[in-house]
């Protein structure tokens, strides 16, 4: 392959990744804004975290539409849906009434374009991480995946950006009048870049060879009944991996700037450099983390994250506490560890179930468990927080994911290296080599 299209694929992959967490991203350092445009009644905050939460009603159902649909038409197609329906969604939030103008129909109108952004997100992820994995050689899986991570970072770090910035040029009042609706409308342009990349390439070699092979599922119905039959193993697995990757994203990553705020008295300002910060020295060493992968495996790399941000949850979060340099410190530490898991995604994740139901069995599991555990995770913080006074609560609520986490862990198969063509579990027969010379047998 071509070096030029494989960076054409790792970029339309990352785009829309990019795009995804950017909206995310916006909605959770605008919490304030939305706050008084949606909520100015009782439930203030949780209202919007509520907003927040119910994006990911509709994430499972859009997993079991777009991944059976992604096995039947091929990845680039859905992936090119999403995005576009993604992106429109995400502008139109920046475009509806106040409840000061329309009442309760506006966080009607909020709750119901942030279902349709949780289906199309549905498709968009475990597309885009199949994607990248297809592509990617197999020898260097961990490093071309860390890309579609990159885009997660990226997106998120511009969403800090464009809502400082904006801050600082207009002013606190005019962003709670008007300010917080300009980052969403931006959302459109780049879902618009997204999707006029991902038109210009070809389905993924691997499905492109399973389609010549006519070994690709004849109807989406029949890869998701072969993927619950079959691959029911992976899923679980894979299900609780996710629990562990997406309770430790949601609450580091997404409910840190309000909890820095409303919890430990930190101000806008101070915590948006801490995000900043943070996220870009993450930025700079997750390819590092995924080439890591590639040379001592995808197991180790997760047992040392879920194992270290296990240890050092309660001292990072009192050690964040202490004031900005100190929540820096912490934050960084605790995301560095997690690289470990969020650079290797991509390369640890499709390569559980074989192609023919690998974006369907890679959708559904990944959605459903991010619906249950990684969306409501800033809902829960911030109830448990605001009931028990405990400040260390997202401390225990990442530690007991590690554990679950780890409980996945020990069934997933190693896949360094192997390929993941074809309609077997990539790295089955190497596993089970493996077992039989340890027995002797």
């Amino acid at each position: 392959m071509e070096p030029s299209v494989l960076r054409r694929a790792v970029a339309a992959s990352a785009i829309g990744n990019a795009t995804e967490w950017f909206d995310y991203g916006i909605y959770a350092y605008l919490t304030v804004e939305l706050t008084q445009a949606f909520f100015p009644g009782e439930l203030g905050y949780l209202g919007t975290l509520l907003g927040f939460a119910i994006s990911f009603v509709l994430r499972p159902l859009g997993g079991f539409v777009w991944g059976p649909l992604g096995d039947r038409i091929g990845r680039q197609k859905v992936l090119s849906m999403t995005i576009i329906l993604m992106g429109v969604a995400t502008f139109l939030i920046g475009v509806i009434p106040s409840y000061e103008t329309i009442g309760w129909a506006a966080p009607a109108l909020l709750f119901l374009l942030r279902i349709i952004q949780g289906f199309s997100t549905g498709g968009e992820y475990g597309g885009a991480a199949t994607f990248m994995a297809e592509y990617a050689p197999d020898k260097k899986r961990g490093f071309w995946g860390s890309f579609l991570e990159f885009g997660t970072l990226a997106g998120f770090t511009l969403a800090v950006l464009v809502v400082f910035a904006l801050e600082m040029s207009i002013g606190e009042q005019a962003m709670l009048d008007y300010g917080w609706r300009i980052p969403f409308m931006i959302a459109l342009p780049l879902a618009m870049i997204g999707l006029y990349i991902r038109t210009k390439l070809e389905d993924t070699p691997v499905f492109r060879d399973l389609e010549a092979a006519g070994e690709s599922e004849s109807a989406a119905t029949g890869a998701l009944k072969d993927l619950l039959v079959r691959f029911w193993q992976p899923i679980l697995a894979l299900f609780g991996l996710v629990i562990a990757l997406n309770v430790i994203n949601y609450t580091l990553l997404t409910y840190m700037p309000t909890y820095l705020q409303t919890t430990i008295g930190m101000d806008s300002a101070s915590a948006d450099t801490l995000a900043v910060v943070g996220q870009a020295i993450m930025m700079l060493l997750i390819p590092f983390a995924g080439a890591l992968s590639d040379r001592i495996g995808r197991k180790p790399c997760w047992w040392v994250s879920l194992v270290g941000i296990f240890v050092l949850a309660i001292p990072m979060y009192m050690l964040m506490a202490q004031g900005l340099a100190w929540a820096i410190v912490g934050f960084t530490v605790l995301g560095l560890i997690y690289l470990l898991q969020l650079g290797t995604i991509s390369a640890t994740f499709p390569a559980m179930f074989p192609t023919h139901v690998r974006f369907a069995g890679m959708a559904i599991s990944y959605n459903v468990a991010t619906a249950a555990f990684g969306g409501t995770a800033p809902l829960v913080n911030e109830w448990v927080v605001g009931e028990t006074g405990d400040v260390l609560f997202p401390a225990y609520y990442m530690m007991g994911a590690c554990v679950i986490g780890m409980i996945a862990l020990y069934f997933v198969i190693e896949t360094r290296g192997v390929s993941i063509m074809g309609r077997e579990i990539p790295g089955l027969a190497e596993h089970r080599a493996r077992q039989a010379a340890k027995t002797g047998s």
